[in-house]
């Protein structure tokens, strides 16, 4: 009599913890930084040489009383001295491998670090995107929720078409607008800097509003909002337009799903009814434009510095830009293009809080 074989009993995988779930999750999310990083500084690299013109024609003084050989004498000087001499592939590999080492070099007009440019000009534009963030989602937020609730109606339609101007509307235009009917006409708001001239400021941290509070100076604090209040609302109506039709859909789905009408069944008002269920459930999509239009705010910062004249790394950019200045134009690049990418695998964390599911995708 034969036996047949037992099959072997498999031992049963324990099912992941939530919690193991989510390290993968933000594993997975830092590990993408440095690719992202690496593609950026590739991309930079590449386009500062295809664009026309070269550091060395401004160094070599082509717009003296030069000869045409002493022009082209000074500009091999000036190569060599710069490195721009060496092939692309060298200069690519020396760019890399200072990049890895935290190197960011000096820039090409005055020997400044570039490291110590983007320590001056980084506060400024943190100032000015989250102010501009601020007014943005208070005024789309606010609009959105106001638009669903009253659907159809002429507050909703009047609403949608502010909105659809607002983002329909280029930074540049906005600015001059600005600078047009509140600086120009009715004299209510400066529109150049970030603080007056005449304001003795040595900067600690330069975040003005930080450096007030550790100098003990709170004079600085009125002239710093007053100059704040035209870039950042400049920046934040064209992101607050979009954020309006987006929470105004979001809204109104959520609306006629089943909890909504049982909660009201239960008695509560509709104030509790839109805090405490529709907007919890309506924040999904809100954050994703949040996280997609903060990327957004710091492209328009590049413009609303320059036309401001506002410090910051988008105007450090601009005038780099301009002088074929290539370790700052890098640096400040790759300064915004970090700022985007934090704030973007932020809002992928944020969503593992918001909505648990996510975290066994």
């Amino acid at each position: 009599m034969t036996t047949l074989p037992l099959p072997r009993l498999r031992r049963a995988r324990r099912p992941r913890s939530a919690h193991t779930d989510t390290l993968r999750t933000v594993a997975r999310t830092l590990l993408g930084i440095p690719v992202v990083m690496f593609v950026l500084a590739t991309l930079v690299f590449v386009a500062m040489r295809l664009l026309p013109g070269s550091p060395t024609a401004a160094l070599s003084g082509g717009g003296t009383n030069l000869t045409a050989e002493q022009i082209a004498q000074n500009e091999a000087r000036a190569s060599q001295a710069l490195g721009l001499d060496q092939p692309l592939l060298t200069q690519y590999a020396h760019y890399l491998d200072d990049l890895v080492h935290l190197r960011f070099g000096e820039s090409f007009f005055g020997s400044n670090s570039v490291l110590g440019l983007l320590g001056d000009a980084l506060p400024g534009t943190v100032e000015l995107t989250l102010a501009a963030m601020t007014i943005a989602v208070l005024l789309g937020v606010s609009t959105g929720v106001l638009a669903a609730l009253r659907k159809n109606t002429w507050i909703d339609t009047t609403i949608r078409a502010v909105a659809t101007i607002g983002f329909s509307l280029p930074w540049f235009a906005l600015g001059v607008i600005g600078i047009v009917v509140f600086g120009v006409w009715l004299r209510w708001l400066p529109v150049l800097g970030r603080l007056p001239s005449s304001l003795d400021y040595q900067p600690t941290t330069n975040f003005v509003l930080l450096d007030a509070i550790l100098q003990n100076r709170p004079e600085l604090i009125g002239p710093w909002i007053q100059h704040l209040i035209l870039p950042a609302t400049t920046l934040a109506l064209s992101m607050a337009g979009y954020i309006t039709r987006i929470v105004r859909a979001s809204v109104l789905d959520v609306l006629g799903d089943d909890f909504v009408r049982t909660a009201r069944m239960k008695g509560l008002t509709e104030s509790a009814v839109v805090r405490r269920h529709v907007l919890r459930n309506s924040w999904l999509p809100i954050v994703t434009v949040l996280g997609l239009q903060f990327g957004s705010l710091l492209g328009g910062s590049v413009i609303t510095e320059t036309v401001f004249s506002y410090g910051g790394v988008g105007r450090l950019l601009v005038q780099g830009v301009l002088q074929r200045d290539y370790p700052v134009v890098q640096g400040a690049a790759l300064a915004i293009a970090l700022l985007f990418v934090l704030v973007n695998h932020a809002v992928d964390l944020l969503y593992l809080i918001l909505d648990p599911r996510i975290r066994k995708g």
